[in-house]
């Protein structure tokens, strides 16, 4: 897969955008759904990525700047026809290798806790990522599972 800066304005990245957006959302009780847009995708405290094989988008993520320590990781998604081949952790370990280059020591993320999320919870925790309390705004919530990573931890790995 090759990762590369993320265009918000390329329909392929549009349309798998408005999928993961659509189809989280529709997993998720309402207000605890906390997906970027496409023009949180633009902020500019956000870094976006897409992964590409060939001339097909396999996945998105992004790296929000919570503070000059702390990042989250956010729009994770990978093409329904290419899971199960490794894309995902190739886009979550560039969000974290980008992350230590940038200075964090913390990197941390909410997702859903409904079993839809499952295959993200099993990708997280394969990376080393444990449960946390909520952060950055958010709060306490059934419906979300919140969990961080120690950046200096995964480095010794």
């Amino acid at each position: 897969m090759q990762i590369r800066t993320g265009d918000t304005f390329d329909p392929h990245v549009v349309a798998l955008l408005d999928y993961h957006v659509t189809s989280a959302r529709a997993q998720t009780a309402p207000g605890s759904a906390h997906a970027l847009d496409l023009a949180g995708l633009r902020a500019s405290d956000v870094a976006f990525w897409t992964g590409w094989n060939g001339d097909t988008l396999v996945a998105t993520g992004a790296l929000k700047t919570l503070s000059a320590s702390h990042g989250e990781v956010k729009s994770m998604h990978t093409l329904q026809t290419a899971r199960r081949r490794g894309y995902g952790g190739q886009m979550l370990r560039h969000i974290i290798t980008e992350a230590r280059a940038r200075g964090m020591t913390r990197l941390s993320l909410e997702t859903g806790s409904w079993d839809y999320f499952k295959p993200a919870h099993a990708l997280y925790q394969a990376h080393d990522f444990v449960p946390c309390g909520p952060f950055e705004g958010y709060v306490e919530d059934p419906n979300s599972l919140f969990l961080t990573l120690d950046l200096s931890a995964w480095a010794r790995r």
